[in-house]
């Protein structure tokens, strides 16, 4: 049976209508793995040596003292980047196998995943030094055990954090309040973890809690996915009450605005749109990492253009990137009517533009900060509409990713999530302001290389048309290979 499953994943991978660009970005994933591998290699075997020479400290404590902030951390990067093998449950409800061997296979996978693999190249060369520096045999391996049971923990944890709203708004709220608590001086939650984690050390039998924690969550995933292993049960489309709203104030946008419209609704009724609405709200607030001098390393005058383009373009970036993955459930049926490309499109471009100035409003208070937050988010705005309204647009047509838009999955689409795709468009949005504003800067000060990122937005806007043909032109070209892909399940 496993020898089936294998199988069924290897032909997914090749048959895919996106094969080629999977391939390509398999090759580039391989080699960001190998560097990470490299770099907690690197961390694990000389933590111990530089803890002790230059904070001059005992190195298991310190790392057991900021374990809890490492959980944290592997946790929000699993909930971004790793992919949940468990949605390929669906396709598989319609073959002849059994339900246990299928939930089995799909759990056991993200038991595999390099997100767990990876920490095994920081703890097995640090757990390996501290043997070699007489510390206790069985010390180690019951603290060894006890790590990577807390790691598969979050394994367990990620797979519902994806799946049930009310654990992700648990688990986000208590991150939230305890990270302002110990920002604030008021809790720090270290006091309390070090002893805990210290504790699996100096008593090794300790480490079965760890372990049965890991299991039990494990047999909470397998049960909740085997419940729900139904077509007419958890897999079923929810049905909610029909309304009617005729949205006339649209109608000045002429033809769009049968478009912008029918967005509007897919914003207002489905889950999936609605949590891309509250991620756009939380960018607003991306801002304050940078402008208010929390973080030193953000001090530098060129991070205000970068916090600029995220404060405006949080819709932006989280709802444009998609197009068209938003009408995946009924794309085929648009391209079978009598539709333009241009005006398809443009209505995507307004409701990102509307979008993006409400977020400029909101961001007023930034003001507060300086002249100069509030002019980075004004600037970034601008930017966002002449330039990154296009990009977005452009890269849409090659990110072939349909989306479930009754499933919360993400704000930056599917349950891919943050994946490879949307990583290697995003850099160029924002690499590309922060390189004209530092010839600005360099040139003549902040103000000139405010104007030039500004100028480089109005000129993209002024050269709208023209993109647009180009961009529509792009779409007609992937036509027939998005509907191949929407077609598919995996």
């Amino acid at each position: 049976m496993l020898k089936q499953f294998i199988s069924l994943e290897w032909k997914s991978f090749f048959r895919s209508a996106s094969f080629k660009v999977n391939l390509a970005l398999k090759i580039l994933m391989i080699f960001g793995a190998l560097y990470f591998i490299v770099a907690f290699a690197a961390m694990g075997a000389f933590s111990y040596f530089i803890i002790e020479e230059k904070m001059d400290q005992e190195p298991l404590l310190v790392v057991n003292k900021f374990f809890i902030f490492y959980l944290v951390a592997d946790l929000v990067m699993r909930y971004f980047l790793q992919k949940m093998p468990i949605l390929n449950i669906k396709p598989l409800l319609y073959l002849p196998l059994k339900k246990d061997q299928v939930v089995s296979f799909c759990i056991n996978k993200t038991m595999l995943s390099f997100f767990n693999i990876l920490h095994a190249f920081f703890f097995i060369p640090f757990s390996i030094t501290l043997l070699f520096n007489d510390y206790s045999f069985l010390g180690v391996i019951g603290w060894h055990l006890a790590v990577l049971a807390f790691i598969y923990c979050n394994n367990f944890i990620n797979i519902f954090v994806n799946n049930k709203d009310i654990v992700f708004y648990s688990v986000i709220g208590v991150l939230i309040t305890l990270g302002v608590l110990f920002y604030y001086d008021i809790f720090d939650s270290t006091q309390y973890t070090q002893p805990v984690f210290q504790a699996f050390y100096n008593q090794p039998y300790l480490a079965i809690i760890p372990l049965v924690l890991a299991f039990v969550l494990y047999k909470m995933a397998f049960n909740y996915f085997r419940k729900n292993f139904y077509l007419d049960a958890g897999l079923a489309k929810k049905v909610d009450i029909a309304e009617t709203d005729n949205m006339k104030w649209l109608d000045r946008f002429g033809s769009v605005s049968t478009f912008l419209k029918n967005d509007i609704k897919l914003i207002k009724r489905n889950k999936r749109s609605k949590t891309t609405v509250i991620m756009s709200v939380i960018f607003i607030f991306y801002g304050l990492l940078f402008f208010t001098g929390t973080l030193s390393m953000y001090d530098g005058p060129f991070w205000r253009i970068f916090a600029g383009i995220f404060v405006s373009g949080g819709f932006l970036f989280s709802f444009g990137q998609f197009v068209p993955s938003w009408d995946s459930a009924y794309y085929p049926l648009m391209m079978s009517q009598n539709i333009r490309y241009k005006e398809y499109l443009e209505s995507k471009w307004y409701l990102m533009v509307i979008a993006t100035v409400i977020s400029t409003v909101l961001a007023l208070f930034y003001l507060y900060f300086g002249w100069q937050a509030y002019a980075a988010v004004v600037v970034g705005a601008i930017y966002n509409i002449g330039v990154n309204s296009h990009v977005v647009l452009w890269g849409g047509a090659y990110i072939k990713t349909p989306i479930d838009l009754t499933s919360n999955k993400k704000a930056f689409g599917d349950k891919k999530a943050f994946n490879v795709k949307t990583l290697l468009l995003t850099i160029p949005k924002l690499l590309l302001p922060m390189v004209i504003y530092a010839i600005g800067h360099f040139a003549n000060g902040e103000v000139l290389g405010f104007c030039l990122v500004a100028l480089a937005g109005v000129f993209g806007f002024l050269f709208k048309n023209k993109v647009f043909s180009i961009i529509e032109k792009i779409y007609k070209a992937e036509k027939y290979k998005t509907l191949a892909a929407y077609k598919q399940n995996n």
